[in-house]
C-alpha cells in the first residue's frame, strides 16, 4: 500500500512538472488509439477515418489541457509545489532586498 503512494504521488509529481509532455502524449497516444480503432471498422473512407481520429484527439486534448489546469489551480491554493508560487517567493523576495527603502 506505501508503495502504491509513493509510485502514485511520484506519478503525480511527474505530471506536475512536465505538463505539456504529458499532454502531448496523451494527445499522440489519443491520435494512435483512434486511428486503430477506426481502422477496424469498415465502410468508412480513409479520410473520414482520419478527421474522426483528430477529432478523438483533440476532445481528449481539451479534457487534459482542463485536467492540467485544475492541477496547477488546486497547487496554487494549497501552496504545494507550485511553480509560479516559488519564482514568485524568489524574485519579489530579491526585489524587495535589492531595492532601496523609503522612510
Amino acid at each position: 500500500m506505501a508503495e502504491e503512494k509513493g509510485a502514485l504521488r511520484s506519478a503525480r509529481e511527474w505530471v506536475v512538472e512536465h505538463k505539456l509532455r504529458a499532454v502531448g502524449t496523451l494527445w499522440l497516444s489519443g491520435i494512435v488509439g483512434s486511428i486503430a480503432y477506426n481502422w477496424s471498422r469498415p465502410g468508412m473512407k480513409t479520410s473520414v477515418k482520419i478527421i474522426h481520429a483528430r477529432l478523438h484527439a483533440q476532445a481528449l486534448t481539451l479534457a487534459a489541457l482542463a485536467g492540467s489546469a485544475l492541477v496547477e489551480y488546486y497547487d496554487h491554493q494549497q501552496g504545494s509545489g507550485s511553480k509560479v508560487h516559488q519564482y514568485a517567493k524568489q524574485f519579489l523576495s530579491s526585489d524587495s532586498s535589492s531595492s532601496p527603502q523609503k522612510e
